[in-house]
């Protein structure tokens, strides 16, 4: 397989940011719980954007930032929440970007879907078809969250983010690249979404599978390259909720400062969340080249998966 470049990221969110205090009295909270309970303090609401128009606009972002536009051959989306199935947001994307016909692809595969959307993006890229890939996540999950629900109505955010990645052209040594992504159809109900109703979440549930099969996922992906911990940079997590991320540092035995966090200011945004944290990351240059650094995601699936790259 080849080395693969992580070229640029962009991010989309939309005008509209709904502060705790709004929805602790919409619901009747006590003020501080909802960030007590998930460290968010801020998330963002789609009014009349459609969720198509937030993934071309991220995926603007990050190409307005590079000058490697040319040869895109593979525009893949990871989504939940989409309401266009047929042509599907990837075309939409190619098609307003004017980006040459290439493959284009959606996928389903739970809150953390860039995870699977990166891996098919870099197997393209492998097998010589591809030259770039544009990978994007995106969510509009506020159209679809029961506000009256607590456990979902002030942890989701809505936003977009973008990777443009490419086939490395150097001669450098061979990049640490592998994969442990598991999908568990058993316990798919505590985590649930059907077109035209709302996210359910069994939010015990969730966090103990949340807290438990990422860290086991996270020690095997490191056992297939016999690695350690200490050789990570950085975990770059699906930003799910505070708590979650802190009590899988707590089972890895690290500190906090090796797993990114961004969620107090982005909300939960699904799909979105793991590209958002790449572009705040390279944007405050704390990505290197040499790092090596774990993607993880989760959620609904459930689909649990680990990247373990060298950037």
């Amino acid at each position: 397989m080849d080395n693969i470049n992580i070229l640029t990221n962009g991010i989309y969110f939309p005008k509209k940011q709904v502060k705790n205090d709004e929805l602790e009295r919409k619901l009747n909270l006590e003020e501080g719980y909802i960030e007590k309970r998930t460290g968010i303090k801020n998330r963002y609401y789609a009014a009349e954007e459609k969720i198509e128009d937030m993934a071309l606009k991220a995926a603007k972002a990050a190409l307005e930032s590079t000058e490697e536009k040319e040869n895109i051959g593979l525009v893949i989306t990871a989504t939940t929440s989409t309401e266009i199935l047929m042509p599907g947001i990837s075309n939409y994307v190619q098609k307003n970007l004017k980006i040459d016909p290439c493959i284009c692809l959606d996928i389903l595969a739970g809150c953390g879907g860039y995870i699977n959307a990166f891996d098919i993006a870099k197997m393209y890229i492998g097998s010589g078809n591809v030259q770039k890939a544009l990978i994007i996540g995106v969510d509009k999950l506020s159209k679809i969250t029961d506000e009256k629900d607590i456990g979902t109505a002030v942890v989701l955010s809505d936003g977009a983010g973008a990777t443009l990645i490419e086939k490395d052209k150097s001669n450098c040594h061979k990049k640490i690249y592998v994969t442990n992504i598991k999908s568990d159809g058993e316990k798919s109900d505590i985590l649930t979404y059907r077109y035209g109703q709302k996210i359910y979440m069994d939010g015990k549930e969730v966090y103990r599978y949340a807290v438990t099969e990422t860290v086991e996922n996270i020690k095997e992906v490191l056992d297939k390259v016999n690695m350690t911990l200490e050789e990570i940079k950085y975990i770059i997590p699906h930003q799910s909720n505070l708590k979650i991320m802190k009590a899988i540092a707590s089972r890895l035995h690290i500190k906090m400062e090796k797993i990114y966090t961004d969620i107090e200011t982005r909300g939960n945004t699904f799909c979105a969340s793991i590209p958002i944290a790449l572009y705040d990351m390279q944007k405050n240059g704390l990505l290197k080249p040499g790092d090596k650094v774990i993607l993880l995601g989760y959620g609904g699936g459930l689909n649990t998966g680990s990247i373990l790259m060298e950037i």
